[in-house]
């Protein structure tokens, strides 16, 4: 390729700018299909900054902004961040961008909130709601005080789309917010998704709406999946940047109608697909795990296949490598949080550390503790930072040393609420302010009797119970200092090698049922959609994220359907039949 010209892959993402830039001209709602390593967010990001450029100070000086929702608040941070803070710019969370404007009708809110089924009676006891403000705070839980009325996040979204009937609320919304951009649009609260095509898309009011994803990349149970609509421009963005023509190809044919177009058409790689048909023991039976290798069997062929990689020249240092397992609790048994991973329903909690418990034993006290174990105090007051009084004499330091010296035995045997009750004692270190407020908070409600033991008080009392080893092994994890990964916790990450364990463990997930059934699209049961969907997203995501190397390793039996649709897809090459193992 000659010096300044486009790579392929530079060419389709240039296409499909420019299809954006028309449709925001024109006044037109698109919707941009980007497929993994297509280069979603620099795309978002780029038609954000075109609007900056084009009507960025007409919208301040009509006190106009643009909506960006994000699935995160570290993507709202990323966005805010690539559009240096514009003020033309709301980057936002769906819960927080829809109670910037339903918070202005108070009166409909409370006499909309008794019609919700988990607030009827709870009202009723207190004689109905009354004058009551309603107020909404970043821990989401129900609760009635004698002035206010709390609400949890299920709330925020139910009484959005009932105030999206009335035309005066959405001539608001229009107003404040004439673009409205979705971003990870096929995660997105699928009642939320169906208001804004009823009341927008269908009446052809309201304002643009740009939705930003891939619906095969749809990982979580109750997001909106595939969005359709005569009103949408559809806009496929055929790149991929990520990773070389091998495995790009293999993607191509899982996924024909949004063919990609590589960076590189001449980097090397390669894809290895193995199964273990030919082992000839008992396999496990049960819903979750029938036909699956023993658990001891399945870690013997993994270290054997590892082995083997690695004389093919695969790193797995965690840098270099990331293997990929069906779900977190398998991956939380074999690094050693199980009980951790119980705790928390909803696992971007304590994965993406947006607890904040999690986020300051993560983030903080284990860096902290393992800077003074090894004797590094510079680096071990740097970390607390201005939480830490300023240290002048002997005297200040010896109750340090008492205190961590205490914390550093109780880390390797008490529990996390043990932990806790040493920090408020000694403050050495002292807990940061979020924590203080949530413990304070979640325990002054557990004493009152009119407060029932809301979703935060149930975690918090079950999380002081685990062990706090468990939090010094998820820190190691989330540092990646393993080369562990879920194949949920890594959608939008890329690594040079992937190796991805598929297996069972989960009622929801059988993969020699989605190969049999991807081989013959025609023929899947109508009842079975939502399941195939299921299946085949996951698989997707985990296979494209290498950049250069994949490894598949099937510890549950293959039928010869199951086979020939990967063969179909990878090639017959690529497929190996592991040998014989003993037990």
């Amino acid at each position: 390729m000659t010096d300044g010209a486009l790579t392929p892959a530079e060419q389709a993402a240039q296409k499909a700018l420019a299809r954006i830039y028309t449709c925001i001209d024109e006044g037109n709602s698109f919707l941009l299909e980007a497929g993994a390593g297509a280069g979603k967010t620099y795309s978002l990001i780029q038609a954000l900054r075109y609007l900056i450029e084009k009507n960025g100070a007409d919208l301040l000086r009509q006190h106009q902004r643009v909506a960006c929702i994000t699935y995160t608040n570290v993507a709202k941070d990323e966005i805010e961040t690539r559009t240096d803070g514009h003020k033309a710019i709301y980057s936002s969370t769906i819960h927080s961008f829809c109670w910037s404007i339903i918070k202005d009708f108070q009166p409909y809110l409370r006499d909309e909130l008794p019609n919700i089924k988990e607030w009827a009676v709870k009202l009723e006891e207190f004689g109905g709601i009354g004058t009551r403000s309603i107020v909404y705070d970043e821990f989401g839980y129900r609760s009635i005080k004698e002035t206010h009325v709390s609400l949890h996040h299920n709330d925020i979204l139910i009484l959005t789309i009932k105030l999206m009937e009335h035309e005066k609320f959405r001539a608001i919304l229009t107003s404040r917010y004439p673009v409205l951009f979705i971003d990870e649009y096929q995660d997105s609260d699928k009642y939320f998704a169906e208001a804004l095509k009823t009341y927008f898309l269908d009446t052809n009011e309201g304002p643009l709406i740009g939705f930003f994803g891939d619906h095969w990349q749809k990982i979580y149970r109750d997001g909106c999946g595939k969005i359709e609509h005569k009103s949408l421009e559809f806009i496929g963005k055929e790149a991929n940047f990520r990773s070389v023509p091998i495995i790009v190809e293999g993607l191509n044919q899982m996924r024909p109608e949004l063919p990609q177009h590589v960076k590189d058409p001449n980097a090397v790689g390669s894809v290895t697909v193995c199964h273990t048909n030919a082992w000839v023991g008992s396999r496990r039976t049960g819903s979750h795990w029938a036909g699956d290798l023993p658990a001891e069997v399945a870690h013997k062929y993994l270290e054997a296949l590892k082995e083997h990689l690695a004389t093919e020249g695969w790193d797995f240092s965690p840098n270099k490598t990331k293997i990929l397992m069906l779900t977190h609790n398998i991956l939380a048994m074999e690094q050693g949080y199980s009980s951790l991973d119980k705790v928390f329903p909803y696992k971007e909690a304590f994965l993406k550390k947006e607890d904040p418990h999690i986020k300051f034993f993560c983030d903080t006290l284990e860096p902290v503790c393992v800077a003074y174990e090894n004797q590094r105090f510079g680096e071990m007051f740097s970390l607390l930072g201005g939480r830490t009084p300023a240290i002048r004499s002997h005297a200040d330091k010896i109750p340090w040393v008492k205190d961590m010296d205490e914390l550093l035995t109780l880390r390797n045997t008490e529990t996390i609420g043990a932990i806790l009750d040493h920090l408020k004692r000694t403050k050495h270190p002292r807990l940061p302010d979020t924590v203080e407020r949530k413990e304070q908070e979640l325990e002054r409600l557990v004493k009152e009797p009119n407060t029932e033991e809301t979703s935060p008080v149930k975690i918090l009392r079950e999380l002081k119970a685990v062990s706090y080893s468990e939090i010094i092994a998820l820190a190691r994890f989330l540092d990646e200092k393993t080369p562990f990964a879920t194949k949920h916790g890594v959608k939008g990450a890329e690594f040079e090698n992937v190796l991805v364990v598929v297996g069972r463990g989960w009622n929801l997930y059988n993969y020699n049922q989605f190969l049999e059934w991807a081989g013959d699209p025609d023929n899947i049961p109508s009842d079975k959609l939502d399941a195939f969907e299921r299946n085949r997203n996951l698989f997707y995501v985990a296979c494209s994220r290498p950049k250069k190397r994949l490894a598949i390793l099937f510890t549950q039996e293959l039928s010869d359907k199951a086979i020939t649709t990967l063969i179909a897809w990878f090639g017959n090459k690529a497929i190996h039949s592991l040998p014989i193992i003993n037990q």
